[in-house]
């Protein structure tokens, strides 16, 4: 991997940026799928400390734009930039290494295993030595404890099973590993779409605390109040262009509901 300065994007009227406040860009990103062009010279950027909500139509090309940003999907053409370097993540195992985290809409919680254990799936702390190394059982309970404390997870012990967890406290779980592990970027697809009021209020309220902790957030949301309430910017996306950008405090729903559809003009 090599270190790359990139000019601001150029999608019409781009909110104005700099790039000591840019933590992951996208330029002329581009994927397809057989006949299918999933993504059509995508640009768009993400700021350091920020949530940005990414909204558009069913299919219009925003969890394939995630996928390549989680590793999950290689483009065909275009780059990536995240903290300053130009990434080419073959797995998503190496966009966690570099401090992507993504929560998915199944959450990918193991409903049989404990609080502590899913937090700490595929990532197990051991003790001793090689070949009589053994799970540090203990010491992964003590830093699941400080872990959810320190996000203010409304969750029962970490060594109740998480089938017996209502939705919210769930999603809680799944943010909290995300956000524990030095993660720079967590990625949320629909985190709230199947929660109940209170619960969705709960789970935004940690949203709003990742971006307090630092860390930027990029929210894909159905629901415009949500990403008017949440989200500091706001990118659309249609038949897999991203169309153009809005600091949500100079926009409405109104507006992004006519981006989306094509009835204002990006």
């Amino acid at each position: 991997m090599t270190t790359t300065t990139h000019p601001p994007i150029s999608n019409t009227e781009p909110p104005v940026m700099n790039e000591a406040g840019e933590l992951l860009t996208v330029k002329g990103v581009s994927l397809s799928f057989g006949a299918v062009k999933a993504l059509q010279n995508v640009d768009l950027a993400l700021r350091r400390g920020e949530i940005t909500a990414l909204v558009g139509d069913n299919g219009a090309g925003k969890s394939t734009l995630v996928r390549c940003m989680s590793g999950i999907h290689k483009p065909d053409n275009g780059k990536i930039t995240f903290d300053g370097i130009e990434v080419n993540f073959q797995t998503p195992d190496d966009a966690r290494n570099a401090g992507i985290e993504t929560v998915h809409q199944n959450l990918a919680l193991v409903e049989d295993l404990t609080v502590w254990q899913n937090l700490f799936l595929n990532r197990e702390k051991t003790v001793g030595w090689f070949p009589f190394r053994l799970l540090d059982r203990r010491g992964m309970k003590r830093e699941a404890d400080r872990m959810v404390s320190a996000l203010a997870v409304n969750v029962p012990a970490v060594t109740s099973r998480v089938r017996r967890l209502s939705g919210g406290q769930r999603q809680a779980v799944s943010i909290c590993r995300a956000a524990s592990f030095s993660s720079k970027l967590v990625i949320m697809d629909e985190p709230t779409a199947a929660l109940g009021v209170q619960e969705t209020a709960k789970v935004e309220e940690l949203i709003r605390k990742l971006r307090d902790d630092g860390h930027a957030v990029l929210l894909i949301s159905h629901n415009f109040e949500q990403v008017l309430r949440l989200s500091d910017q706001v990118w659309v996306m249609r038949a897999g262009r991203c169309i153009g950008g809005r600091r949500t405090a100079d926009t409405s729903g109104e507006e992004i509901v006519g981006l989306i559809t094509g009835a204002i003009p990006a």
